[in-house]
């Protein structure tokens, strides 16, 4: 995906140097970059789980011990999966639709907006996969068992003092 970033840079250096140095904008370049930028962080979504990315609100959690975080993790998995299934059936129908439909942007342009829309059920099925791969770490945490991160992504930073694991 970040050969994508690189993409989207030439594209809208591109409008740049059409708009401002040759006086006639493209027409395609910023919608092309909003589909590009669009794919790109919808896919994000399981690698910033992966690297633990997203935002947390670390004002009690950042306390915690790390067996601590993984049995709070652990309990809101299902918000996790109410979520990425209500992310998967939507998108999936939106996606579905716009093929059926063949359906076009509005502007002048007129690109296909379903190959970017069929991202979104892709992109929820890998969260979904990576979500399983997080829920099996933390697993493993509370069982005491090793949590490699080149297979199970970065772990929550255990933040007891002097590195002593507090209780659940």
């Amino acid at each position: 995906m970040s050969l994508a970033v690189l993409i989207l840079f030439v594209f809208l250096l591109a409008d740049v140097v059409m708009r401002y140095v040759v006086g006639a904008p493209a027409i395609w370049t910023a919608e092309l970059a909003v589909l590009i930028f669009g794919g790109y962080a919808i896919l994000g979504g399981g690698y910033l789980l992966a690297e633990r990315g997203h935002v947390n609100v670390d004002i009690f959690y950042g306390s915690f011990s790390q067996k601590k975080k993984a049995l709070i993790d652990l309990l809101t998995w299902p918000l996790f999966i109410f979520f990425v299934g209500i992310l998967f059936w939507e998108g999936f129908k939106i996606a579905l639709e716009a093929i059926e439909d063949m359906e076009r942007s509005n502007s002048l342009w007129k690109p296909y907006l379903w190959p970017t829309k069929s991202l979104i059920p892709v992109a929820a099925a890998l969260l979904l996969l990576q979500g399983f791969v997080r829920l099996w770490g933390d697993i493993r945490i509370l069982m005491g068992l090793p949590v490699p991160e080149d297979v199970f992504g970065v772990q929550a930073p255990d933040e007891t003092p002097h590195g002593e694991e507090a209780e659940v």
